[in-house]
């Protein structure tokens, strides 16, 4: 590849899925949760082959290095190719550890509004 290539960190980002939206990642270096050696970048700097970048996302943090320059998002299995995750194996227990403690989003059973049924038979005790 050229030396001339440019890319913004934001786009980058984006392209490699660590942020669902390049906003997202816009954002982010915004809100200094992109560093690299220990200062907050801007999301227009010019990433350069073997940057190694601390990325703080929503739920989970990253150290990735740069392998290659990637413009546009593509598959996955595709977009891993284009950087090294240097993340601490601790860090990623953790992030494990945190998804799996989430609710699902399911209601329990017999917990919180009562059913159908069980609404018409409180109905029937009321006016019986």
């Amino acid at each position: 590849m050229e030396t001339t290539e440019k890319l913004r960190l934001d786009k980058y980002l984006w392209s490699i899925r660590v942020f669902k939206t390049r906003s997202a990642a816009a954002e982010a270096c915004e809100k200094g949760r992109v560093k690299l050696k220990e200062d907050a970048v801007k999301a227009s700097r010019t990433v350069r082959v073997g940057d190694v970048y601390d990325v703080r996302g929503e739920n989970r943090r990253w150290i990735i290095q740069v392998t290659g320059l990637l413009h546009t998002r593509q598959a996955y299995s595709e977009a891993i190719k284009y950087y090294l995750d240097l993340t601490p194996p601790e860090e990623l227990e953790k992030a494990r550890v945190q998804a799996e403690s989430f609710h699902t989003g399911k209601r329990l059973s017999k917990i919180g509004r009562p059913t159908k049924k069980q609404r018409r038979d409180l109905d029937d005790l009321m006016e019986g």
